[in-house]
């Protein structure tokens, strides 16, 4: 039996998810600015609570953004950290894909406009449909203002999840019913990385790479 550990720190939620002996079990809170500090004691508390050695894991999963630039990174670091120890190899897995997987959890909805906020004026946007339980992207993620994102052309009604929809009245989109207050959680991430892992989709360590959609992730100092 396959054992996966998922972890996501890339919004203010901290979360981790195990899958082992075909039992799934995950830890999720809202912490912002605590990742650092609680994320390594929240997998070695889901590992005891599961009687699951970190030796025992077959790959390791995480939210690879977009999301905060800070906790992507964290979570970067801390899966390539266990990941090198371990000689195992790792699953990088959307944050918007994991959002809409969210959705399709916990409501049903196949088409589900996934959007978080980039600050800045922005949102992270893309749009997934649901193909035999796995959230698959149609198009491409962006970021982008919020009157420049558009829908794609499936049929079907559409749900908006994630923060990035609290832009709502600006948002150049048109859906049945929106939820801002959804984020990314590792049960969801666990859930796409077992579809990446069956397909054979398991990375180095070393190639563990965040994405952030923006080609400036940080505030540009001003020239002297």
């Amino acid at each position: 039996m396959t054992t996966l550990l998922a972890l996501d720190t890339a919004t203010e939620a901290c979360s981790v998810a195990l899958l082992h002996d075909g039992k799934v079990t995950s830890h999720h809170e809202v912490i912002p600015r605590q990742h650092a500090q609680k994320l390594l004691p929240m997998i070695k508390q889901i590992l005891a609570e599961s009687g699951v050695a970190l030796s025992d894991l077959d790959a390791i999963a995480f939210g690879r953004g977009p999301g905060a630039f800070t906790g992507v990174r964290i979570a970067i670091g801390v899966v390539q950290g266990l990941a090198f120890a371990l000689e195992r190899p790792v699953l990088p897995v959307s944050n918007l894909a994991a959002l809409a997987q969210r959705a399709l959890r916990e409501r049903g909805t196949r088409h589900v406009a996934a959007a978080i906020d980039a600050r800045m004026d922005e949102v992270y946007w893309g749009c997934y449909q649901a193909n035999e339980g796995e959230m698959r992207l149609l198009g491409r993620e962006a970021v982008l203002p919020p009157e420049r994102v558009a829908l794609p052309e499936a049929g079907g009604d559409w749900f908006g999840a994630g923060t990035g929809w609290g832009y709502a009245p600006r948002l150049a989109a048109q859906v049945s019913d929106s939820d801002a207050s959804l984020l990314p959680t590792a049960l969801d991430i666990l859930s796409l990385a077992g579809y990446a892992w069956a397909r054979g989709e398991a990375i180095a360590a070393d190639q563990a790479q965040p994405v952030y959609l923006r080609d400036n992730v940080a505030t540009p100092k001003a020239p002297r």
